[in-house]
């Protein structure tokens, strides 16, 4: 059968949904990186240091003693009891470990099954915009309608009170906030977040998500957890893992924490699909939290002294940059340029082989900026300003 009936054979039909999503444009715009030499990436969000020794150790141990099978769907009891006891020791909260936490293959796949687990047809998730280029994908692959809250015109793209507000309706499920925040690195004061959490709590039929995967990578102010604020807990699913802080991107290990029905149902999805996280992962994850955050703190003193850099470089030649208060990401504005993001990063990689990613892979509301990544070393990022600046002056810039 030739190619062009394949296509058009029933036996080849998708789903309409699938069919319609865009495919990441983070992963599509790397395609084309893959297939250059010599360029200095600032694109892909990972840390560029190596998972510390202990974990490594714990998971090269795990393996060398035989560890090779599964582990209850929910995840080791080891592990469980190591992330309530994390949980509480980082922000006070108590989570029962035996009924409010699974473990998941990544926060990727927490937010997944909770959208699965959560969503009927037609019910809305609020998602403020430009965000993770998965969030509005997995709210449509359940079923639901994400509804996007564009922060471009908020300072430091910020989701304010009043907007949240305004796009709440009798459908509206969920609010899933981020922060730290990828891509932008915007993150919030305490007073900030009471006042979201008092739209929210304002609302019986509205479950906070919270996806905190950044957490630990907080600079101007110590992170506050979204379960830890008043009446917040019994209605946020809080998300967390092991990828950024602990510098454990390729070990696929995250959580979840929160009400007991709601993590349930998280799990009956997650003991059909995944089945349970991998053990090696697993035990290395109970070195990382019981004795992992001193090499944590070292890598956030070494991001904070590239953040302050790559800003103030970006500043310096006109891509106005708004200081990150936490992940590891600059968000600048192109408005001096004239050029689109997707103009801008194609054109700068052909030109000087710096890779970053046009804003509009986090949605329409990043339109007239680029993510670039400080996890990366001091060496290529200065390289990177270097070339960044020669392309700017061709710009006239």
């Amino acid at each position: 059968m030739k190619s062009n009936g394949m296509m058009s054979s029933p036996l080849y039909r998708i789903s309409e949904t699938v069919v319609a999503l865009p495919p990441s444009g983070i992963r599509a715009f790397f395609d084309l990186v893959m297939s250059m030499e010599n360029v200095i990436s600032l694109g892909v969000g990972e840390p560029d240091f190596v998972t510390p020794r202990p974990t490594r150790e714990a998971g090269i141990a795990a393996l060398e003693k035989g560890y090779t099978s599964y582990t209850s769907n929910r995840g080791m009891p080891a592990l469980l009891r190591a992330i309530a006891d994390f949980v509480a020791a980082q922000y006070g909260v108590q989570y029962d470990p035996q009924t409010e936490i699974v473990v998941t293959v990544g926060v990727s796949e927490g937010m997944d099954i909770a959208m699965r687990a959560i969503l009927n047809p037609g019910d809305e998730v609020i998602v403020p915009e430009p965000c993770y280029v998965s969030y509005a994908a997995t709210v449509k692959l359940a079923g639901g309608t994400p509804v996007m809250l564009d922060t471009w015109s908020q300072p430091g793209f910020k989701v304010t009170p009043a907007a949240l507000a305004a796009l709440i309706t009798p459908r509206t499920r969920a609010f899933i906030l981020n922060y730290p925040a990828n891509p932008t690195g915007t993150s919030y004061t305490r007073e900030e977040l009471e006042a979201l959490a008092a739209v929210v709590r304002a609302h019986d039929n509205i479950l906070m998500i919270s996806d905190e995967i950044y957490d630990a990578l907080s600079y101007e102010e110590p992170h506050v957890a979204m379960p830890s604020l008043g009446g917040m807990r019994e209605r946020t699913l809080y998300l967390n893992g092991f990828s950024k802080g602990f510098a454990m991107t390729g070990f696929r290990l995250g959580y979840a924490c929160g009400p007991e029905p709601i993590i349930a149902a998280m799990l009956k999805i997650h003991q059909y699909t995944i089945m349970c996280a991998p053990i090696v992962s697993q035990m290395a994850g109970v070195e990382a939290l019981q004795h992992g955050m001193p090499a944590v703190f070292e890598m956030v003193a070494e991001y904070n002294r590239r953040r302050r850099f790559i800003v103030a470089a970006l500043n310096d030649m006109g891509l106005a940059c708004h200081m990150p208060q936490g992940a590891f990401y600059a968000f600048p504005s192109l408005a001096a340029t004239g050029l689109d993001g997707t103009a801008f990063a194609t054109r700068l990689l052909q030109e000087q082989r710096v890779a970053v990613v046009p804003g509009t892979a986090f949605g329409q509301a990043g339109n007239g900026h680029i993510r670039l990544t400080y996890a990366a070393s001091m060496d290529n990022i200065e390289r990177a300003m270097e070339r960044i600046r020669a392309f700017l002056k061709t710009l006239g810039v």
